[in-house]
């Protein structure tokens, strides 16, 4: 039996005392940037993921968590807010199942605040599943290929259909969010996959 047999078979052996009701998906939104479009998206991915009724949907906003630099010298009289900002951050990642990042794409990769708040991490994303919504002029699609590798370092699962919005077609003035009706096809697949990955790495956790 292959390694991936394994995993999803003992999920099923799971199954009556584990649902994916049970499951806590992390919305993050990556970007902290003034005048983000990113939580205009993340909104409407958890407005969208929240219907479905089938996991406890959480919004995470990175900019609520003032991190600093990895290994910057922070001042003594910052230490402790610096500090209390990287607990607060740890601990509410490690608090979910899986994830769904939403980024814009920077100079085709994701943001600096986003790769920095991810170097914080490690355990604590180890054996979960990742989806991705992107934004930009080509949907996020190079930022989500920059995700890959990352947390392919970090052990997560990241999971193939995307959901990729143009600054083109769906945003008017590429400020105000008019996502296409298509995009919601994309996104239950997403969650799917999400959903059903992040319920079988559990059982190995």
């Amino acid at each position: 039996m292959g390694f991936l047999d394994k995993i999803f078979g003992k999920a099923k052996q799971e199954e009556e005392t584990m649902t994916v009701e049970n499951l806590k998906i992390g919305i993050v939104i990556g970007s902290v940037r003034q005048g983000r479009n990113a939580e205009a998206v993340a909104n409407w991915m958890y407005d969208f993921a929240a219907k479905r009724n089938d996991a406890q949907y959480e919004l995470v906003d990175l900019a609520n968590y003032k991190l600093p630099f990895l290994g910057e010298e922070v001042p003594a009289e910052r230490q402790d807010e610096a500090n209390a900002a990287i607990k607060a951050w740890s601990d509410k990642m490690a608090s979910y199942d899986g994830y769904i990042f939403v980024t814009p794409e920077y100079n085709h990769a994701i943001g600096g605040a986003l790769k920095n708040a991810l170097d914080f991490l490690n355990p604590e994303l180890n054996n979960k599943a990742a989806g991705f919504v992107g934004y930009g002029s080509l949907g996020g699609t190079r930022a989500h290929e920059n995700m890959r590798l990352i947390l392919g370092e970090l052990q997560v699962a990241d999971v193939r259909t995307a959901v990729t919005f143009s600054l083109m077609s769906d945003f008017e003035n590429m400020s105000v969010f008019k996502p296409a009706d298509y995009h919601e096809g994309n996104a239950n697949t997403m969650l799917d996959q999400v959903l059903a990955w992040s319920g079988a790495l559990k059982t190995i956790r």
